[in-house]
């Protein structure tokens, strides 16, 4: 296989309510035959592949899903959803002679060369950087997590990471608070418990607690009475404070001078509160190392099919390998 003579691709990114599937050529998704699938109706992702290409007709060549959980030699388990997915079985449901799982972060991280600007939101402008520098992108939705991005010769190399179940820290009292309460609930916390959105909901409960005052709240509640329940602000200014201080330890670990990446449904509710100086200082806030940090330039993903792309581009990668 050559990049001359194009493979047919089928490609799936799995989330926690619905699996959308699409095919691919050339690294490039055919948007007109995305499909969207709900979880609570389907079996397992064979039985969605095998109903997706009967109604599209296709037999593809290759075949990469996404997947929100840990993947370890082509089999990962869903975090959030009772499936297992095998690339042995992914093979025989597709017929497909390539084939590739990764977990969803890695999907995206294959994806960022390919997003057009447009799809790019700016939050810190930072400074230019070589195209092949390393990369960050970070995951904020039903869960969290934080993959880096580099290049290697012809290839993208994006390690999987299970980032956000790393130890909640905290630097203030404010903090220390927070995690000890959320500690008697959730042994050993991580960032994911107060960095998703169950745990935007969470840090309002805590508010709630400390205050003696007021029952908790979805977030969507939340969001809907910023102007009119001050808990509410604070719940959104503490959120974005410590994804800002978050997301900055990560880039003092990756060193992603090609830019972060923040992507998910979170972060794209949370778009207008994390553009504003909230989250560029937490960010930013790293003692003598502060002034280093500004050179990381971060972006907000708004492409809700870019790990579709990811996994698009990782199989012409695969492709276009010697040998």
């Amino acid at each position: 296989m050559t990049a001359a003579t194009p493979q047919l691709a089928v490609v799936a990114d799995i989330g926690g309510t619905n699996t959308r599937v699409a095919l691919a050529e050339a690294g490039k998704v055919r948007t007109e035959t995305i499909r969207r699938y709900r979880n609570a109706q389907e079996t397992g992702l064979d039985a969605v592949l095998v109903h997706y290409l009967s109604e599209v007709s296709a037999r593809p060549e290759a075949a990469c899903v996404a997947m929100a959980g840990p993947v370890r030699d082509g089999v990962g388990k869903l975090t959030n959803l009772d499936w297992v997915v095998n690339r042995a079985s992914i093979a025989e449901a597709t017929g497909a002679g390539t084939v590739a799982v990764l977990n969803d972060l890695q999907a995206q991280g294959h994806a960022l060369d390919a997003l057009a600007p447009e799809v790019l939101t700016p939050v810190r402008p930072g400074q230019p950087a070589s195209a092949r520098a390393a990369k960050l992108v970070v995951g904020v939705g039903t869960g969290l997590n934080a993959a880096p991005v580099y290049h290697l010769g012809g290839q993208t190399l994006v390690p999987p990471s299970e980032t956000g179940h790393v130890s909640l820290r905290a630097t203030t009292p404010e903090d220390l608070a927070l995690r000890d309460w959320v500690a008697e609930r959730h042994p050993m916390p991580g960032f994911e418990d107060v960095l998703s959105g169950r745990g935007f909901e969470r840090i309002y409960a805590y508010f709630c607690h400390a205050e003696g005052a007021g029952d908790p709240k979805s977030a969507d509640a939340i969001m809907a009475d910023l102007d009119s329940d001050p808990r509410a602000r604070r719940t959104v200014d503490t959120f974005t404070r410590l994804l800002g201080a978050y997301v900055g330890d990560l880039a003092l670990i990756t060193l992603p001078f090609g830019g972060v990446f923040l992507c998910g449904g979170v972060t794209q509710h949370f778009a207008p509160h994390l553009t504003g100086p909230g989250f560029a200082e937490a960010f930013c806030d790293k003692g003598r190392f502060s002034e280093f940090m500004r050179q990381f330039p971060v972006h907000i993903v708004t492409d809700d099919y870019a790990a579709l792309t990811g996994c698009a581009c990782h199989l012409d990668e695969l492709a276009r390998l010697p040998g």
